[in-house]
């Protein structure tokens, strides 16, 4: 039996990026590769420290800043507002709850160098997947592997660069670390264009690892908790957009469904409390697995929202979050994903009337193309051990 050791963001407590993490290790057990996920808890501050200097060095990127004060903001209003605290309180002990029994986690490593010399008892360092290679993460230097000695073999699973383009004046350090990893494969095809540009590699397009899953293994994990008796639209939207909202309003209205959400995920939106008719914030990302399968209908502008509602064959609507010229954007994994399933037509701005483009007619073929997509995937995680 092969062992592996896992570079994966496997606490932050997002949905996406949690599920993602988890289904990695999941996997591998199905497929009989034994996984340990790293446990850097030690490092994190070093890391950190290193990305807010990356921040700092880009101050005067707009979108850098209107993010990352998105952030604060929300922050602060937390520890000002009782109300909102002890709701995102619930929230964590959600996600901590199944972190905690969710994952086979590592010895704690104490220093860099107790990490990389642990990597020998292993068969290979496998990185993945999520947006694990954006640019303030590179400059954090935890994911691009750099700790794994030269004589470990290195695996990149379906990593995502989170953008279109790397920054110029940032090219050689990603190509330092991209030539580093033996296998090297890529979630988006901008990513596959990336890795041309910095290595002259052709790397192959490979699925989110949540969908290395069947839909009978979610369905296992999917907890009922949250589901309401009524039928409902689920929302999970990171961004801040009103005209989707107003799309949503239309939909329940048409549909006569209640409004489901999850509210304030990465930032604080007053408005978000005006739409719903349930926002449940005890919600593991079990419960959001089964907040999915059971709506009538999901729109969301996150990239595993749209995921998740593929692989329980949910008429979805997916909404882009960000503008064409904003540096953070990350609609390319959205569209590359869509686009591979043959399901651009998912793809809103909010603006559309609700017409019969509502139902999704054929996802037996869309079933079909995403085995397809599984198998390829599969097959390159097997070539890459071997």
């Amino acid at each position: 039996m092969k062992k592996v050791a896992l570079a994966v963001n496997y606490d932050y407590h997002d949905y996406g990026g949690m599920l993602q993490a988890f289904a990695t290790q999941l996997a591998l057990d199905k497929m009989g590769v034994e996984s340990d996920v790293i446990n850097f808890d030690a490092l994190k501050a070093d890391i950190n420290k290193r990305k807010w200097k990356y921040f700092l060095r880009n101050i005067t990127d707009l979108t850098i800043v209107k993010e990352k004060g998105q952030v604060m903001e929300k922050r602060l209003r937390t520890k000002l507002d009782r109300g909102l605290r002890e709701k995102q309180a619930l929230r964590d002990a959600a996600f901590d709850r199944f972190c905690k029994s969710g994952f086979k986690v590592s010895k704690r490593f104490e220093d860099w160098g107790e990490l990389s010399g642990n990597c020998f008892n292993y068969d290979a360092v496998m990185v993945g997947s999520d947006q694990l290679w954006l640019p303030s993460n590179i400059a954090g230097d935890y994911y691009t592997l750099n700790f794994v000695p030269e004589q470990v073999r290195k695996i990149a699973y379906a990593t995502s660069f989170g953008i279109s383009a790397i920054p110029e004046k940032m090219q050689e350090q990603y190509a330092a670390y991209l030539r580093r990893i033996e296998c090297l494969s890529a979630r988006e095809t901008t990513g596959q264009d990336i890795i041309r540009q910095c290595t002259g590699r052709e790397v192959p397009l490979v699925c989110d690892p949540t969908l290395l899953l069947h839909t009978a293994d979610w369905e296992k994990v999917a907890s009922e908790k949250n589901v309401p008796k009524e039928d409902y639209v689920f929302c999970y939207f990171m961004g801040d957009n009103p005209e989707q909202r107003e799309f949503v309003k239309r939909l329940a209205q048409k549909e006569k469904l209640k409004i489901v959400a999850l509210l304030h995920l990465d930032q604080y939106i007053p408005a978000d409390e005006d739409y719903v008719d349930f926002a449940p914030y005890d919600v593991t990302p079990a419960d959001f697995v089964g907040l999915v399968k059971n709506a009538k209908f999901v729109c969301t502008d996150s990239f595993h929202g749209t995921v998740f509602s593929i692989i329980f064959s949910r008429n979805f609507f997916t909404f882009k979050r960000f503008n064409k010229k904003a540096s953070l954007s990350t609609n390319t994994r959205l569209e590359s994903l869509l686009n591979r399933l043959y399901l651009m037509d998912r793809l809103f701005t909010g603006e559309e009337q609700i017409d019969d483009r509502i139902y999704i007619k054929d996802y037996e073929s869309i079933q079909k193309r995403v085995e397809e997509f599984r198998q390829t995937s599969k097959d390159y995680i097997v070539e890459s051990l071997n």
